[in-house]
């Protein structure tokens, strides 16, 4: 009779929500690269055109990085002091920048050359942004309290905002409305202003915390829906959500950070919230209930985020100065999201993106596959195949041969997951092995045996088992407790573990019983 290998029992898993729909799609964010500057990122921004290349600020230039190959395709560095907030316009062709001694500079993104240089600024610029409805418009924001409207062709301010009292470190333009600006300023208030009349229109700060105390946390972003009815703000570790249509009502705080939050962003239809914080964390929430549906952890903390228009790329830069990028491949059901090769890309000057990769054949029409071709032989042919007999596992073949403790140590490996060990545990109580496999152990052996225990004593799937070997182990190897203290401190480990279980299954209990009787009362008052 041939030996009948250990068949593994599959077991249900418990109920969890780390892998459910929304975490495998962010999950799917994987094989981050990581890139080393000079000095803290300050700043990551997408192009919202073809091929998405992306500018990030750290020391004193803005880098300009190609998404397929991630390496560096363009650096800016013609700055006195530190730059901050490298901005790229919708077209994908200018790029503005502020710097620490307030001057705030538009470039050209292929040949680098400095077009407008505006000056008005008297402290360090910290935002810089082009309007996505007026593209001949910028935004800035000093140290110096004021926020500027400049008009890029005359290089000229068209608008100052003064009603700020301390340090504005960030804004932007409405996505809805080409005229109104969100800004939050150190001086704990969200500022919302009217390009055409230069007056502010809403002023949101105004939210009390615990003991009717008023909060002042200093705001470190804001963000905008698309819609331009609502705006949020981070402020310390908490976001807030401000309904405009409402004139600025708070109607929602949250605090899922345990420091402050530095950079907020939208996925491309607005369904998706990401945060980053200086606890090394990335957060995502949907925005329906703004409940966390999802959580990445940086190595360092983080000083500013952005995701990719097409949902290909995460970028992240922290405070050790790398910068990490992670990367998704979409599906093929998923629209379309770009063409890399598109002549419109390469007149832009995009063709920095088909560095490392090959261009397809441009205007050369369809390519027919070729098909594989079949092997033809005479219908009444007899083809005899030869079957490949399954090998052995290790536990396998040493249970084949009744090395029962060698088999046990073969399954106690880290690489093993539980099923396959306590499907060969099963196999040895059914061969009344048990004991022989678990005999003559020194401290060294049977270490891995109470680890296991330990481990997966509370498991619904193999606490009835652990139970059992648990019995065997304390009655074989209490005689001599006492002689190794690692033996001993797993002992009272195992002995704690077990008591906190007991008393959870009743107070599980004590709970059944309350609703069973909530239950029945409800049923006879019906």
């Amino acid at each position: 009779m041939n030996y009948q290998p250990v068949v593994v029992k599959r077991h249900a898993r418990p109920a969890s929500t780390k892998h459910n729909s929304e975490s495998r799609h962010w999950r799917q964010y994987k094989h981050p690269v990581f890139i080393k500057e000079y000095a803290p990122v300050t700043s990551v921004h997408f192009s919202p055109t073809k091929p998405h290349r992306y500018a990030v600020t750290a020391a004193t230039r803005v880098q300009i990085y190609a998404p397929r190959t991630q390496k560096v395709t363009k650096t800016i560095s013609r700055f006195n002091d530190i730059a901050r907030s490298g901005c790229i316009r919708g077209d994908g062709k200018l790029v503005v920048a502020g710097d620490d001694t307030g001057l705030v500079q538009v470039f050209d993104i292929n040949s680098r050359a400095i077009l407008r240089t505006l000056d008005s600024h008297k402290q360090p610029v910290h935002v810089t942004k082009f309007s996505a409805l007026d593209q001949t418009q910028i935004l800035s924001c000093s140290d110096d309290t004021t926020v500027k409207v400049w008009d890029v062709p005359s290089q000229t301010a068209v608008t100052t905002f003064l009603d700020h009292t301390d340090y504005v470190r960030t804004g932007q333009f409405s996505t809805s409305n080409p005229h109104l600006v969100l800004t939050g300023s150190y001086d704990s208030t969200v500022r919302l202003f009217d390009s055409r009349t230069g007056v502010c229109e809403m002023v949101m700060g105004d939210a009390f915390g615990e003991g009717g105390t008023r909060n002042t946390a200093p705001v470190e972003q804001v963000l905008m829906f698309p819609s331009g009815t609502v705006a949020l703000s981070a402020s310390g570790p908490i976001l807030r959500v401000w309904d405009l249509v409402a004139g600025g009502r708070c109607t929602r705080a949250m605090s899922n950070h345990q420091k402050t939050v530095t950079s907020l962003a939208f996925n491309s239809n607005a369904s998706r919230l990401l945060t980053g914080s200086l606890d090394h964390m990335v957060k995502v929430y949907d925005v329906s209930t703004y409940r966390v549906v999802h959580t990445m952890r940086y190595p360092a903390p983080v000083l500013c985020m952005a995701l990719s228009p097409d949902e290909t790329h995460i970028a992240a830069g922290m405070s050790d100065g790398t910068l990490s990028v992670r990367r998704r491949q979409p599906k093929a059901s998923e629209p379309a999201s770009q063409d890399l090769f598109s002549v419109a890309s390469l007149r832009s000057g995009a063709f920095e993106s088909f560095l490392g990769a090959s261009i397809p054949n441009l205007g050369l029409g369809r390519t027919k596959e070729k098909k594989k071709s079949r092997p033809v032989g005479d219908t009444d042919e007899l083809k005899v195949e030869s079957k490949r007999k399954k090998r052995l596992r290790d536990y396998d073949k040493m249970l084949k041969n009744f090395r029962y403790s060698a088999a046990l140590d073969a399954v106690l490996r880290k690489n093993v997951p539980p099923t396959t060990t306590f499907s060969l545990i099963q196999e040895l109580v059914h061969r009344d092995g048990l004991r022989t496999a678990l005999a003559g152990r020194d401290d060294v052996l049977l270490e891995p045996v109470l680890r296991l225990l330990l481990k997966h004593v509370s498991d619904p799937r193999f606490g009835e088992m652990v139970g059992d070997v648990a019995g065997v182990v304390i009655e074989m190897y209490s005689p001599v407790l006492g002689q190794s203290p690692l033996i001993d401190t797993l002992f009272v480990r195992l002995r704690k573990k077990v008591a906190a279980e007991i008393r959870f299954q009743k107070e599980l209990v004590k709970a059944k019983g309350a609703l069973d009787m909530i239950l029945a009362s409800a049923a006879l008052s019906a």
